[in-house]
């Protein structure tokens, strides 16, 4: 079964380069980033380990906690963390977690049509999608991103998406298409003009149902 926005993320507990981990007691009051990769040393994933150990700092004045999820093991993770901050520039001290049972992989539903695990397996065979999950303090999850193999992840989007869920979390706003923080927000429908210039002061009319505001300050 496939997991949709607002699930209660399935809870796991796992093997990984920071030790066992349980899902939700590691997120804690945090939010959280898992992300998936097809294998240990592969070029596109190496990549974006990197972009990721680069960008922890940015990750945690947002209060979010990030994990990595690969079918090959602890040992090769480590061996593989090597790597990364070879190319990066930066020290990767996020967890990754052993999924050799492919217990998370199948539990969020990561692996593509026709995947297998075989001996002596390729990237192809398991090929756990670049698949991306944000999950609120609340265990719920927010948002999910799915990549084919070929495609590298947008981090700079994700890190988008995810200001744009910690800005809108619990407030009857939206952000529109391209939003970037700074820019104007769209004012949900369950506030009627007056409401909405009661609770947020300037108000810009595009539409009847169409109506901008001044990003609140967090």
């Amino acid at each position: 079964m496939s997991i949709r926005i607002d699930d209660i993320a399935p809870d796991f507990t796992v093997d990984s380069t920071n030790g066992k981990i349980t899902l939700h007691d590691w997120i804690g009051d945090s939010y959280a980033i898992l992300f998936s990769h097809p294998k240990d040393f592969t070029p596109v994933c190496t990549t974006e380990f990197g972009a990721v150990a680069q960008l922890v700092p940015e990750f945690v004045k947002r209060n979010t906690k990030v994990m990595g999820v690969s079918v090959d093991n602890v040992a090769e993770h480590l061996k593989w963390k090597r790597d990364i901050e070879t190319f990066s520039g930066a020290v990767a001290d996020f967890p990754i977690i052993d999924d050799t049972s492919l217990q998370v992989s199948k539990l969020y539903d990561m692996l593509p049509a026709g995947a297998y695990l075989a001996e002596n397996r390729s990237p192809a065979n398991t090929a756990t999608v670049r698949t991306v999950f944000i999950i609120g303090p609340d265990k719920k999850v927010r948002l999910t991103m799915s990549y084919p193999m070929s495609v590298g992840r947008n981090f700079a989007e994700i890190m988008r998406a995810l200001d744009a869920i910690q800005l809108t979390d619990g407030l009857p706003i939206a952000t529109p298409a391209n939003w970037v923080p700074g820019q104007d927000v769209i004012v949900g429908l369950g506030l009627n003009d007056e409401q909405a210039k009661e609770k947020f002061g300037n108000l810009t009319i595009k539409l009847p149902y169409l109506r901008f505001t001044n990003a609140p300050k967090k």
